[in-house]
């Protein structure tokens, strides 16, 4: 049996060309149909996300899964055949258990460590077994890929670090406020990344979302977001002393926020901390602000940096994280080897016991009876005979086991004894 994975990313294939060959959901079981009713095919999955589309079977001795796989995406609307193929790539057995425990892991992903593709993963995995096109090597290997990636979650650091901007803000405000749970937010402005901060946030505890804008719809509609508060932009001055954390993404061309201004507002809080994050540009807060007490204010250069720091941290962890799928690997195939001859060597072993046992029976028939030491005597003999004939091929077995030159040679080894498939 060979395993292949065929497929494009985000690494060798624009966004146009993996929209072209992606999968709808609700045409997966077809296509998952499709590919498994082919010949040669014994398992298929389909992994189709915005990043990447791989297409993982088993297929039988003496069939090519590449020539299966590339029959089965020609007949999608993907633009010509030399097009897509430049685009492809293609990992087979022992290769194709390391990409798979690399995507599981978040090893191979866009972001390095993000959670979503193990999700994804996971899904499609689903479907899979849902329309029974999982039952055997592949799906051994993907139940294993979930236990690698949950073992490079625990143990490594690949995940535990801030790697966007809006991240960012939460882990810096975490850090200054220890716990987020009843803190209250203000949003100035209506942008997507001042959005996404306050989701964070809103995840992590904060309690209260003030919302303000020049356009008083849009502070309306963001508010009702968050089941939060309307506040008129001339009040916003007014209302900020509430306010632990203050996102500010307004597309004013001046200050809406000045030192002595901030001033009045920490005297209003009795010092309380309060956290700023200055996600606009030109910037709506004035720099010296930084300069007050109990003060704390970030902009979009100071969270990138955040950002990049937790990147450098989280290349480091892949390191260790890559150290844990290469073993897992090593593992895995281990087991494959095992399993692929079990039956040729369990038959082997039956078929030479058969004959020992009968050609015994002769022996007995013609000069026994034998005392009881004479016959465990006889059984001795005889079981060191075949066991020491069998030693050579058995071991033999095992190491042709998972090569790619195995499968004829463990054929042959199963023809000359006329042991059954």
């Amino acid at each position: 049996m060979k395993l292949l994975i065929t497929g494009v990313s985000h690494k060798t294939a624009p966004v146009e060309l993996r929209e072209r060959l992606a999968f709808r959901e609700e045409a997966l079981a077809e296509a998952l149909a499709d590919l498994r009713s082919r010949d040669g095919v014994e398992e298929a999955l389909i992994l189709s996300t915005c990043n990447r589309v791989e297409i993982a079977v088993t297929a039988a001795d003496g069939y090519d899964p590449r020539e299966i796989v590339d029959g089965f995406l020609s007949g999608r609307d993907a633009g010509s055949a030399a097009a897509v193929a430049a685009h492809l790539y293609y990992c087979e057995g022992r290769e194709a258990i390391h990409h798979l425990f690399r995507v599981a892991a978040s090893l191979d992903s866009m972001v390095v460590g993000e959670p979503q593709i193990l999700g994804q993963l996971k899904a499609a995995y689903a479907v899979a077994k849902a329309c029974g096109t999982l039952s055997g090597t592949l799906d051994a290997v993907l139940a294993r890929a979930f236990n690698v990636a949950k073992r490079v979650r625990s143990e490594t650091g690949i995940g535990q670090m801030a790697v966007s901007v809006s991240y960012a803000a939460v882990e810096l405000a975490r850090k200054i406020f220890g716990s987020l749970d009843r803190r209250a937010i203000m949003i100035v402005g209506a942008g997507k990344m001042s959005e996404l901060a306050a989701r964070h946030l809103r995840r992590s505890g904060a309690s209260e979302v003030y919302v303000t804008n020049r356009t008083p719809e849009r502070a309306q509609e963001m508010a009702k977001l968050f089941q939060g508060t309307a506040v008129d932009y001339s009040q916003f001055l007014a209302t900020l002393p509430k306010a632990d954390i203050l996102i500010a993404s307004s597309g004013a061309p001046h200050y809406i926020l000045r030192k002595e201004e901030m001033q009045r507002v920490i005297a209003a809080r009795r010092n309380r901390p309060v956290f700023l994050i200055d996600i606009a540009v030109p910037r709506n807060i004035e720099p010296s602000v930084n300069e007050i007490d109990n003060v704390f204010l970030y902009d979009i250069d100071d969270l990138q940096e955040v950002v990049n720091a937790n990147l450098r941290e989280r290349m480091k962890e892949a390191d260790h994280a890559e150290a844990l799928v290469a073993e897992e690997v090593e593992r895995t195939m281990a087991r494959l080897k095992a399993a692929e001859v079990t039956p040729t060597i369990v038959g082997l072993q039956e078929q030479l016991e058969q004959i020992r046992a009968a050609e015994l029976e002769k022996i007995k028939r013609k000069y026994g009876p034998f005392t009881e030491k004479q016959e465990e005597a006889l059984e001795a003999l005889t079981r060191g005979i075949v066991n020491k004939i069998a030693h050579g091929p058995i071991s033999e077995l095992r190491n042709h086991a998972g090569r790619a030159d195995g499968a004829p040679i463990i054929a042959a080894f199963r023809k000359a004894f006329h042991l059954q498939d």
